[in-house]
Parts: structure tokens; sequence; C-alpha cells
């Protein structure tokens, strides 16, 4: 029932941000054209009130959640399908070739991914790209982990004993036994992990290292933190993207743990 209750808010939240442009045109977030006052309270002709620049902060959270959300999809993309490529690896073939594999994944473990990602994103352009990239090459470790533990456990079965006495090669074993085995714990995974990129992505543009042309959550509290609107009261600016962050990835928790126990036996058991 809280998986259902998650998915339900989460669609609701990503319906939203895909018809921000026809919900509130693009125009509305130029500062230049703002024609109410700044820093004004929750009204009627604003639900939210404006920010420092006299812009609606309900129009800036729906523009928000765009780059928030797009980060997240696309820098669990790229974690995943680093994480997963490498885990598999790492338990299917032996020798040096598994040894370099682990120390790599070892590796990543133990740096944390945060300071990574604020390497990368110091290093290279500011962007939404950059930020996709810093986040999902620094957090496909644990991943690559949990890929890595449910490829020995698929390999130690009797059917791929089977398929490599028949002759099957390495891609075969690999791509049609062992990758549709740890789909269900991947995709399971990939639910919470969306969560955690958006709470990067939110992290990074917080310390300054976003878009500085695009609107997300995080923008807007790194805005309400350089403009004094956190120590001036204006709480209308700085809590909407806060209780949306948490929201989001509350949702996204609630389902990946409900998927989660769908796909497990155990947990479904309990």
């Amino acid at each position: 029932r809280s998986g259902l209750i998650g998915l339900v808010a989460l669609l609701a939240v990503i319906t939203l941000a895909v018809l921000a442009p026809v919900i509130a045109p693009a125009s509305l977030l130029d500062a230049t054209q703002a024609t109410a006052d700044p820093n004004q309270p929750p009204s009627a002709g604003y639900p939210l009130g404006t920010d420092p620049a006299g812009r609606s902060v309900l129009v800036m959270l729906l523009w928000g959640a765009r780059v928030s959300l797009l980060v997240g999809f696309a820098a669990t993309a790229v974690s995943v399908i680093i994480g997963t490529t490498v885990g598999m690896a790492a338990g299917h073939f032996s020798g040096a070739a598994q040894s370099a594999l682990l120390r790599l994944i070892d590796f990543f473990l133990v740096i944390p991914s945060l300071v990574l990602a604020i390497v990368l994103s110091t290093v290279l352009e500011r962007g939404v790209l950059t930020i996709v990239i810093a986040i999902g090459v620094t957090s496909w470790a644990a991943t690559a982990r949990l890929v890595r533990s449910q490829t020995l456990t698929v390999e130690a079965r009797p059917y791929i004993e089977r398929a490599w006495a028949l002759g099957a090669g390495h891609g075969h074993v690999l791509g049609r036994h062992v990758l549709p085995a740890v789909l269900p714990l991947v995709l399971a995974n990939t639910t919470l992990a969306v969560g955690s990129a958006i709470i990067a992505e939110s992290t990074l543009a917080f310390l300054g290292l976003g878009d500085p042309t695009q609107v997300s959550w995080g923008t807007m509290l790194k805005t309400a933190l350089d403009t004094g609107s956190a120590t001036a009261g204006y709480w209308w600016y700085v809590l909407p993207p806060g209780i949306a962050i948490v929201l989001v990835v509350l949702c996204f928790t609630l389902v990946g743990r409900a998927f989660e126990a769908v796909v497990n036996p155990t947990l479904r058991s309990r």
C-alpha cells in the first residue's frame, strides 16, 4: 500500500514537471519581465509567494522539478549501466580481470561519491550534463557489488553448467542467462538510486556547482541562501524546494522498497 501511494504521488509530480511549459510558460522565469513585488508572501495571485527577483515560487518549483528529475533519472541510468556491466564482469570472469575489477569497485566504495562528484563538477564545464556525468560515474559501485553477488549465485546453478557443456560462450551466458536473472534486483535498486541522485544534484547545486542558467530545487535553495531569504524570514522561498526534495525522495524510497519486496520472495513472505 505504501508503495502504491508513493507511485501515485510520484506520477503526479512527473506529470506536473512534463506539463510545466503548458501550465507556466518559460517567460515567467525571466527576472527582467517579473512584475510582482520581490519577496511577496503567499497570496491568491501567487500561492507560494515570490522570490527576491519577483518571480512566482510556484512556477520556479514546477520548472525546477524538470531539471531535478531529469538529472535524477539520467544519472541513475548512467550509474546502473556502469554498475551492472562491471558487476556482471566481476562475478563472471576470474583471475587478473576479476582482481582488477574488484579493486576498482573497492576504490569507488571507499572514496565518498559526493567528494568525487564535487571534483568532477569543478573540473568539467558547468552544466546539466556535467552534473549527470559527475553523479553517474561516481555512484555505481554499490550497484556493481549487488550485481556481482547475484551473478555468483546465478552462475552456480545447474542450467549454467549445462550451457557451458553445450558450448555457450561468455556473451551467451551473460546476455541470455545472467542478465535476465539480475535485472529485477537492478530495477529495484534503480528506484532507490534515483532518490539519492536527486539529493546529490541538489547538494551540488546548493554548493554552487550546478547550471546557473537552469532552475532546479537545489539552485532555488542556493539563491535563497545567497539573497538572505533564509535569515530574513522569507520561509515561502526556502520551504517549498526543501519539502519537494524530501517528498520526491520519499516517494522513490517507498516505490523501491515495494518493488524490492515483490521481486524478493524472502521480503515478500515477511
